[in-house]
């Protein structure tokens, strides 16, 4: 009993000296703890710690009590500056976490870790890996994003069980020339960094999915990349790509390219060997014009080239059967192809600020349709056919030259918003039936008809100085529209609140008079 009273003593107060050190800090140890064998006279066996967001300054020394059993290590958001000599003796650690603190290098002693499987040093003020972290032979996902980490180490490349690994939001400029000796790497994110190539010896990683090199310096697709043939989820993002070469065509498995904010004015023909291809993003590109062989990106669900110069959209989009998602705002269109009433399974179509004067007749067929923009177009009437999108939720009219709308519109019975105008203070606003003058046919119109096209003076030109103030004013007078209704309705329930108080207290003073 002796064993046992001191046993269950040390456990309790090692756990007190944790809760009670500090109790704004709530330290806690988490208690997946292996069933406790004190009455066997053995020790408790901890395998898992958190001391998570304590505003701890250095590791607690309880951490070493437990260095035979301890497997899981937490330190996340605290204010560590260092790692103690004393925390690499635990030698069962399998994962070992100490993102957000103020470590400013990982010492060479991270080599006694042999059995660590997962290292999270993220958000530090790491500078680089020492050499011998080769020897982690069994680690198996590092995330060491938002360090200034400048190079690899060649010792690096030796952690050949690694299939994961996160180094965005770092110094980097190259990667070691040996960096396909990680042959089973899966995932690997080097985005916001300074690389302008790859190592050759990249080809190597054939079991590679997502690769992600968005925000770094690229002035090329890097020619490597089209033997990693199982590549599903590719990132070229924020570089300065002027041209999408055909060499990505031989990436049969891709799912997932974004190529948006680069510089390219023209799509290879050979894109269409993408056949996988899912979700394709080419927005804030120099594109003036798309290759008719993007119809046979048969699995196409969402297409972006939104900001870009295109002034015809090709009628093989309406070959793209599976397409939800559609924006190309933001460019010169004149026009949309009849084309467009093929894509029966699109859900949201965006054609913002373009030189649309009218709709084809056959979006109508888009019977799928809930979120339709049409902004700042040139659109003076709409086709009666609209009124087959029965689907539809929200429609964004604002900035055209509509003098009013088709009666069809009454079979839109979903429709939860129509905005007209950038000022509107509703999100819908009733309608009223009237003859064409014309036509005489029945057509709906409010006070807001006709639009009034927006005047190239409503567009602040680059060389007008920024009036902040002026700015604050609209921003108000944005936010006061936008929720009007929000406030409003506040406002009747406030004053529900004090009128059910008044007779109350009437009430009250009657009853004592």
């Amino acid at each position: 009993m002796l064993i046992v009273s001191e046993t269950f003593f040390f456990f309790f107060s090692t756990f007190l000296s944790v809760h009670c050190l500090d109790m704004t800090t709530k330290r806690k140890i988490i208690g997946r703890l292996v069933p406790c064998r004190c009455f066997r006279g053995e020790e408790e066996i901890v395998s898992v710690l958190d001391y998570s967001h304590c505003g701890l300054q250095q590791v607690p020394k309880e951490v070493f009590s437990f260095e035979r059993t301890l497997e899981e290590l937490y330190l996340d958001a605290n204010q560590i500056e260092e790692l103690p000599k004393q925390l690499f003796n635990c030698q069962a650690l399998r994962k070992l976490s100490i993102p957000d603190n103020d470590l400013s290098s990982l010492p060479t002693t991270i080599a006694s870790l042999v059995n660590l499987r997962e290292l999270d040093i993220s958000k530090n003020g790491i500078q680089d890996f020492p050499e011998n972290i080769k020897c982690c032979k069994c680690l198996t996902i590092v995330e060491a994003s938002v360090n200034p980490v400048s190079k690899l180490p060649d010792g690096f490349t030796q952690l050949v069980n690694l299939t994961q690994l996160y180094l965005n939001d770092a110094f980097l400029e190259f990667l070691p020339a040996n960096f396909g000796r990680l042959v089973k790497l899966r995932i690997l994110e080097l985005r916001e960094n300074h690389l302008k190539t790859l190592p050759k010896s990249m080809h190597k990683l054939t079991q590679l999915e997502r690769l992600d090199l968005g925000n770094n310096e690229f002035s090329e697709l890097p020619e490597v990349l089209e033997q990693i043939q199982n590549l599903k989820e590719l990132w070229m993002d924020n570089n300065s790509l002027q041209i999408l070469p055909g060499s990505i065509g031989k990436l049969k498995q891709l799912v997932y390219l974004d190529m948006s904010k680069n510089r390219i004015e023209t799509v290879d023909l050979d894109i269409s060997g993408c056949e996988g291809l899912e979700d394709l993003l080419l927005s804030s590109n120099m594109l003036q014009q798309l290759p008719d062989s993007i119809g046979l990106l048969k699995r196409l669900t969402t297409l972006k080239v939104d900001d870009n110069q295109l002034t015809i959209l090709p009628n093989a989009i309406g070959n793209l059967s599976l397409l939800e998602e559609f924006d190309c705002s933001c460019n010169e269109l004149e026009s949309l192809p009849s084309t467009i009433g093929y894509l029966h399974n699109l859900r949201t179509l965006a054609v913002d600020e373009n030189f649309l004067p009218e709709l084809p007749r056959e979006i109508g067929s888009c019977k799928n349709v809930t979120v339709m923009s049409l902004r700042s177009n040139k659109l003076e009437f709409l086709p009666d056919e609209i009124g087959q999108m029965q689907k539809l939720r929200v429609l964004n009219l604002s900035d055209n030259r509509l003098k009013n709308l088709p009666f069809t519109f009454t079979k839109l019975k979903e429709l939860a918003a129509l905005w007209l105008s950038d000022n509107q203070s509703k999100a819908l606003i009733p309608l009223q039936t009237e003859a064409h003058p014309e036509t005489k046919q029945r057509v709906l119109t409010n006070y807001m008809f006709p639009q009034q096209p927006r005047s190239d003076e409503d567009f602040p030109s680059d060389s007008d100085s920024f009036n902040p103030t002026l700015w604050e004013e609209q921003r108000q007078q944005r936010m006061t529209v936008a929720f009007e209704f929000e406030e409003k309705k506040e406002e009747e329930e406030n004053a529900g609140k004090v009128k059910n108080y008044l007779t109350k207290l009437f009430t009250s003073l009657c009853l004592d008079a």
